[in-house]
């Protein structure tokens, strides 16, 4: 008896954004529709497969330059900030290059402009804060926990943010925990336990940007505001107006994207 068993080769770009790292999938033919959550999770396998926080097909999508179909590392599926302004500028290496794109992504329609080495991407209004006593909760695409703190290198972020992330509120669902710490009023240091990667990440986009407007919060800010925040992976500026004391416009996560390597699978 004989076995015939079919490969699929798998051509892939690995990019990361302020250390926040990514498998970067080309499929706009569709290529990879039906790759399943369990290849997912084995290329995101730092020892087993090529390794990263997350996984982005680009694909093809009407009325847009393109989508941006996110998947954390353990096959569930949310917004990422970072994610997004890598995929900005894996589109262009596949020669989407204006310098102003929009795209699709699971949270709805974005803007991205791509100038001087950096990925300008408008993210949606925020109009809701939940006061959770001395921390804030704020979604900006995905669900985040801000807790202020001292001495933010000294602290067990992984211990922390799981404690969060598992508590009764949260444990179905999960969030994303934050620790701040203030430098100024407009520039803070930050680490992230993220959920679906369920680890601290070098670096979280929508993370940030929920920082920053609890930021804007906490030190009574309001107008048009440019704060900058220093992850463990690098830095990263959130712009934006404040209009009310919930209400945020024209918000814009500015940063990195870059490639590392490129391979196959």
């Amino acid at each position: 008896m004989s076995y015939s068993i079919a490969f699929m080769k798998i051509q892939f770009v690995k990019y990361q954004g302020t250390g926040n790292d990514f498998v970067m999938l080309d499929n706009r033919d569709g290529r990879y529709d039906s790759m399943s959550i369990e290849r997912i999770q084995a290329l995101c396998n730092r020892r087993f497969g090529i390794g990263a926080d997350g996984l982005i097909k680009i694909n093809q999508k009407a009325g847009f330059d393109f989508e941006v179909d996110y998947y954390n590392a353990d096959g569930s599926k949310s917004f990422c900030g970072n994610g997004a302004r890598c995929s900005v500028a894996f589109a262009h290496e596949l020669g989407i290059t204006a310098e102003k794109v929009s795209f699709w992504a699971i949270d709805g329609k974005h803007e991205a402009i791509k100038k001087d080495g950096l990925v300008h991407l408008l993210m949606n209004d925020v109009t809701e804060i939940q006061v959770l006593g001395d921390d804030l909760s704020i979604h900006t695409g995905s669900p985040h926990y801000l807790k202020w703190v001292n001495q933010l290198a000294q602290q067990e972020m992984v211990e922390i943010g799981r404690s969060i992330r598992y508590s009764a509120n949260y444990k179905n669902e999960g969030i994303n925990v934050n620790l701040i710490e203030n430098q100024t009023a407009t520039d803070f240091n930050i680490r992230t336990y993220e959920r679906g990667v369920e680890d601290e990440t070098l670096s979280c986009g929508t993370g940030v940007t929920a920082a920053a407007l609890g930021v804007s919060v906490k030190n009574k800010l309001f107008g048009e505001i440019e704060l900058k925040a220093h992850t463990l992976g690098g830095d990263l500026k959130v712009a934006f107006n404040r209009v009310g004391e919930t209400q945020f416009e024209n918000i814009w996560l500015i940063g990195p994207g870059t490639r590392v390597f490129e391979g196959a699978f």
